[in-house]
């Protein structure tokens, strides 16, 4: 039996409490896969670089890690992505990886956390247990990163699995795509809701959770709300520190796929 290592892959944070939420899914994937060395690896070299300047610590880049673990002559890696969708920094791990595929004997990977119709309608329904249950003044709102890719769609998507979930003032929106606020702001006025609990729909509750989302300045998420006269509530938690979407990266890479 071979040398195999165990490869997380997230993008990162620079935000230290909120890398508890990366730790929390590592730690599952740990304990599901004991006889495996664990390895950590963001795909933000921005971030990566950020975190070495001011702690010290240095976190390689997947392509980095890959040479190690090849020139440590490892004979099987499984690598598990924890990015929330199959958007342009998935797409960037798989090109690292197909670069690799010949320098081991077994080269995994397993899929980012929304892939097929189930794993949209497991992590609603988590997330659903773990919410406040909502007079009909209220609505949650969760904020996603969103991109240009088009696998941006995955956001309505889970807006949509919500409402199979009969969960009508469950709204997502996004940072950089579409649906964006405003959008959010239509559907809390159709159902005139007055308290808005908000919350991140990503990994991490980083830098967008904390400005984008809850920050105090005009243009954040909380702000825009309160100046249309909407209560707010904010929920820092990021979906990494829910045992439930761990349990999904977990059955994702027990699935991993040769690269």
């Amino acid at each position: 039996m071979g040398k195999k290592a165990l490869m997380v892959v997230s993008f990162g944070t620079s935000v230290p409490q909120a890398r508890r939420a990366i730790e929390q899914v590592e730690a599952q994937l740990r304990a599901a896969f004991p006889d495996h060395d664990f390895y950590r690896a963001f795909t933000s070299g921005m971030v990566a670089r950020k975190i070495e300047r001011e702690e010290g610590v240095r976190i390689p880049a997947p392509a980095e890690l890959l040479e190690q673990l090849a020139a440590d002559d490892y004979d099987e890696v499984r690598c598990q992505s924890l990015h929330i969708i199959f958007g342009q920094e998935y797409e960037k791990l798989l090109a690292q990886l197909a670069s690799f595929r010949d320098r081991f004997a077994r080269l995994l990977v397993g899929q980012p956390l929304l892939w097929d119709t189930a794993d949209y309608l497991r992590l609603t329904r988590a997330l659903l247990a773990e919410m406040p249950r909502l007079a009909e003044d209220e609505a949650f709102l969760f904020m996603g990163h969103g991109t240009e890719h088009p696998a941006n769609a995955a956001y309505a998507l889970v807006e949509n699995c919500f409402r199979y979930h009969r969960a009508e003032r469950v709204y997502v929106g996004t940072v950089e795509g579409f649906p964006h606020l405003d959008y959010a702001l239509a559907r809390l006025d159709a159902h005139e809701v007055t308290r808005v609990h908000l919350a991140p729909l990503m990994l991490v509750a980083g830098d967008h959770a904390i400005n984008d989302l809850a920050g105090d300045q005009d243009d954040s998420w909380k702000s825009r709300l309160e100046s249309e006269g909407y209560t707010v509530e904010t929920h820092l938690r990021g979906l990494g520190e829910f045992a439930a979407v761990g349990d999904i990266f977990v059955d994702h890479c027990r699935a991993a796929q040769a690269v």
